[in-house]
């Protein structure tokens, strides 16, 4: 006698129902430890010491500054835009960091979700069209500043965590 999808379904029942979800704290503080790591791994990188966050440097004003309080869609927002950046500088420090900004987006996709309001990927800048003329000028400068905002930024992020932020 054949079974089929139903005895399959009905063999993996037991399995199934003793799933149970991720309890949101554990979301949270992987989120947090992710942070700190990335901050970690960006303190690793000698150069990126010479340039406060909070600098203003001529030609770099699409990278976002420090924001003093962040909804988790304006964090995810910020970083989508240091994650495109850093995707388009051809250094190889900041190959993990960029892949790190993408598993940190998806804890937060989590905690929005827990939160009963589901976040839109955001794609970033709408235009870098200025980011490729800005990278032949000043691949250096760029690095060098995206990084020294993007550890601010984390760091602000890693505050507001603990506030528990909103939509």
């Amino acid at each position: 006698m054949r079974c089929g999808p139903l005895c399959q379904f009905l063999w993996l029942w037991p399995y199934l129902s003793y799933i149970q979800a991720v309890p949101i704290r554990k979301v949270q503080d992987d989120t947090k430890t992710l942070i700190k790591t990335i901050v970690t791994r960006i303190n690793d990188i000698a150069h990126t010491q010479s340039v406060s966050s909070k600098q203003r440097v001529t030609g770099l004003d699409f990278i976002p500054g420090v924001h003093p309080v962040l909804s988790l869609s304006k964090m995810d927002q910020t970083l989508a835009i240091y994650q495109q950046i850093l995707t388009s500088l051809p250094s190889r420090n900041v190959i993990q960091i960029s892949n790190d900004l993408e598993n940190l987006r998806d804890l937060l996709h989590l905690l929005a979700f827990s939160k009963n309001c589901p976040l839109p990927w955001a794609s970033g800048l709408e235009t870098l069209a200025s980011l490729g003329s800005v990278l032949e000028a000043s691949l250096y400068s760029t690095e060098v500043v995206a990084l020294s905002r993007l550890q601010g930024s984390l760091q602000d992020m890693l505050q507001q965590l603990d506030l528990s932020p909103g939509c």
